[in-house]
């Protein structure tokens, strides 16, 4: 499933001591054409900056004296529980980043009690996959074909896996435009089996590679999803009030708020700031999914008091990849639950509950 391509083959404990020394040093063991397209966003890259800058248009407002020693970060979606509200972005091609690719990453997710999102474009098999999660919990994000017969085999794919949700990405019908990839003359040097019935992947450019999935997305692909594998429907990539009521007018079962971490449009709104009008349209109708620049525990804690049920998190995961295999991978959520834990009490809330029900303030330095 891959060429000559050459990436780390690591696998152990890694010592960091934030998310920020993580992606320097994943950037010297990723070869430079792999890292540029794990690490970078669209044109200016301005919108990926302002996904965590935007973070600060908020502050946290810290409660005392309520007797919290051992908060529970524990959280349920879809009726499945699990130990942090933080599950696993998808993410093509893990295999850039480490030689072990998505078994990897899905083991580790797995050991620290979450969710993973398998992404269409993976360069491992669903099966390989499954193998590695056991009977952890996977999402499917699905990147529809034009091609309807290979729409369902793939959904037939991820139900026969085990997928408890599809998640539809509906803000990538056209690639972003990638200009490190451009300069680095970036193509994947990996296969793309869940989507080889119609491409490869292998020496193509991101850009050509959404070319060959369906770029006429519409409402009624919810249906068709949900009449296929009757599992419920995410549509991801929601960024304002009128998508969100008009994607569950159409019956999606959940909204996912993302910017696609700054890859698709630059010069757009960041994600935080989208996630607050978004939550304030759903009115808990259904779950809400957030990512997009996610790099410190308080950003967990704002995404979740500002409407989000659980947030998603990809580079660092990947980065923990690069540095540790599958146990790089759990370092990187044990890093952000233990710093979750220290924001949970320094705040004032037991549980996540308690967050959610959290009043943010408006930072007053800006």
């Amino acid at each position: 499933m891959t060429t000559d391509f050459r990436t780390s083959t690591a696998e152990g404990k890694v010592n960091f001591v934030n998310v920020y020394d993580l992606e320097k040093a994943a950037s010297l063991v990723i070869p430079t054409g792999a890292f540029g397209y794990i690490s970078s966003g669209a044109g200016d890259m301005w919108t990926l900056e302002q996904n965590t800058k935007s973070f600060n248009h908020k502050v946290i407002a810290p409660g005392v004296l309520r007797n919290i020693e051992n908060p529970d970060q524990s959280t349920t979606i879809l009726g499945q529980k699990i130990s942090t509200p933080i599950i696993m972005a998808p993410v093509a091609a893990h295999a850039l980043a480490n030689v072990q690719g998505e078994a990897a990453t899905c083991k580790g997710v797995a050991e620290s009690d979450t969710i993973y999102t398998v992404s269409s474009y993976a360069g491992q098999t669903y099966e390989e996959m499954r193998a590695a999660s056991g009977d952890a919990p996977q999402w499917f994000q699905f990147y529809m074909s034009k091609n309807d017969d290979d729409n369902i085999k793939i959904l037939d794919l991820a139900v026969k896996n085990g997928a408890k949700a599809i998640v539809l990405t509906a803000d990538a019908t056209v690639g972003g435009n990638r200009e490190i990839d451009l300069r680095n003359g970036f193509t994947f040097p990996i296969a793309m089996p869940i989507v080889a019935s119609y491409q490869s992947g292998v020496g193509q450019t991101m850009d050509a590679v959404y070319k060959s999935s369906r770029q006429n997305l519409s409402y009624k692909d919810i249906e068709f999803i949900q009449k296929h594998t009757n599992l419920p429907v995410f549509v991801k990539g929601v960024q304002t009030a009128e998508d969100a009521e008009a994607v569950i007018e159409a019956g999606a079962d959940g909204v996912w708020v993302s910017n696609h971490g700054g890859r698709q449009l630059d010069g757009g709104r960041a994600s935080f700031d989208s996630l607050q009008e978004v939550a304030e349209a759903v009115n808990k109708r259904v779950p809400i999914v957030f990512d997009s620049g996610i790099r410190r525990a308080q950003h967990v804690f704002k995404a979740l008091a500002s409407g989000a049920d659980v947030v998603a998190i990809g580079r660092p995961v990947i980065y923990g990849l690069a540095l540790g295999g599958s146990e790089g991978v759990k370092e990187v959520f044990d890093y952000f639950k233990n710093e979750l834990k220290m924001v949970m009490q320094l705040a004032g809330t037991h549980n996540i509950e308690e967050i959610k029900n959290t009043k943010l303030r408006k930072n007053e330095y800006m």
